[in-house]
């Protein structure tokens, strides 16, 4: 039965009470006091670092409003009429990394190469392959000629992109595990998509009759591509005041070209070059063969020989074979890092949601 007001009275009259009463009322006077004390503790622990730290830091000068240069990439993108689906490739701008940039303390850009019309770099390869093709007269547009590629998604949706806008067909041959969001992607795009198994690329099968092969592995149209278009891009949105560049090798194209042309442009007794780095995942060849001059990984020693070499969850990464378009750029890539699956999925889809852009992607699926 809970005690009403009359029998704690009571209870104290008899003398039985007067010392849980002074027990309870110090030990309520001590936890109010420590509970305070905590609380100013943490407030002045927290003030003085904070202020300590504010201190010793180096000061950002702040953008109290926008530049007056400052134009939205849609106004740029539409102030003239372009020449067909080919006239809106290129030219994409830099965006600022604000999340890495703060991190690091550096300025850390991402070229904004999914807003070309296929959403990655490959739409500069596939228009270079194809142009330069037709000046050879290996292309004829509307004579039912054929386009064909072995890739696992970026390039053949470039070239299926560029192919029916400009009359020919296309067909893109895909590995048989691809995912099937790419193979649906392709075909919507009017593209034949062949599954297979993969073989070599000396298979007497190859050829067929009035098709042109495009690859992207050993044309140097793919080189020309980055050394012509992206790099001086870069350098130019930049203002030349660039000190590392960083990529991944799907074929080598972008990383070659790019690197090589911010080599070529830097005056040494101006400023240093900028750093140019191979980003890496596990099972590829590339990190060894920059760092240590061999093409080789340990997933092809004797033994571990497997299907696939670079097995990573990011498609259309890494090599193992010394690719035209890599090596034209080897001596101008400093160096390289292994990059895990891990590391990667964290920096597409970090758990804090504080960081941006969340999911973006500076290259399609395939930076290479």
């Amino acid at each position: 039965m809970p005690m009403t007001v009359e029998r704690i009275q009571a209870y104290i009259q008899r003398g039985r009470g007067p010392h849980w009463c002074v027990g309870f009322v110090v030990g309520l006077a001590t936890g109010l006091g420590a509970l305070a004390f905590a609380k100013l503790h943490k407030y002045w622990i927290t003030t003085y670092w904070r202020r300590k730290v504010l201190r010793r830091a180096p000061r950002r000068p702040r953008i109290s409003e926008p530049d007056a240069d400052f134009t939205p990439i849609e106004l740029k993108r539409s102030g003239s009429i372009a020449p067909g689906i080919e006239g809106l490739i290129g030219n994409t701008p830099l965006m600022r990394i604000a999340s890495l940039s703060d991190l690091t303390g550096c300025e850390i850009l991402g070229k904004a190469e999914f807003l070309n019309p296929g959403g990655s770099p490959k739409d500069r390869v596939a228009l270079q392959i194809i142009t330069e093709a037709e000046n050879n007269g290996l292309l004829v547009p509307n004579t039912g000629s054929w386009i064909f590629e072995g890739t696992v998604g970026s390039t053949g949706i470039s070239l299926a992109t560029l192919a029916k806008a400009k009359g020919y067909n296309c067909c893109i041959i895909v590995p048989d595990d691809v995912a099937e969001e790419k193979a649906m992607l392709l075909r919507s795009l009017g593209a034949v998509v062949q599954t297979v198994r993969p073989r070599g690329i000396v298979d007497p099968r190859h050829p067929y009759a009035r098709a042109f092969f495009a690859d992207q592995f050993e044309t140097e149209a793919n080189f020309d591509a980055h050394y012509q278009n992206t790099g001086p891009e870069i350098w130019r949105q930049t203002d030349g005041h660039i000190d590392a560049f960083v990529a991944g090798a799907g074929t080598g194209g972008t990383l070659a070209g790019v690197s090589a042309y911010l080599k070529s442009v830097t005056d040494p007794a101006v400023a240093p070059p900028a750093l140019t780095v191979a980003a890496d995942p596990l099972g590829s060849g590339v990190y060894n063969r920059i760092k240590f001059g061999v093409m080789y990984n340990a997933t092809e020693a004797e033994g571990t020989r497997r299907r696939h070499q670079v097995d990573t969850v990011v498609e259309g990464i890494g090599l193992n074979r010394l690719t035209h378009n890599l090596e034209l750029g080897l001596d101008y890539i400093d160096t390289a890092v292994r990059v895990t699956d891990d590391e990667a999925v964290r920096i597409a889809q970090p758990e804090e949601a504080s960081v941006e852009p969340r999911g973006s992607s500076c290259g399609g699926d395939d930076p290479g």
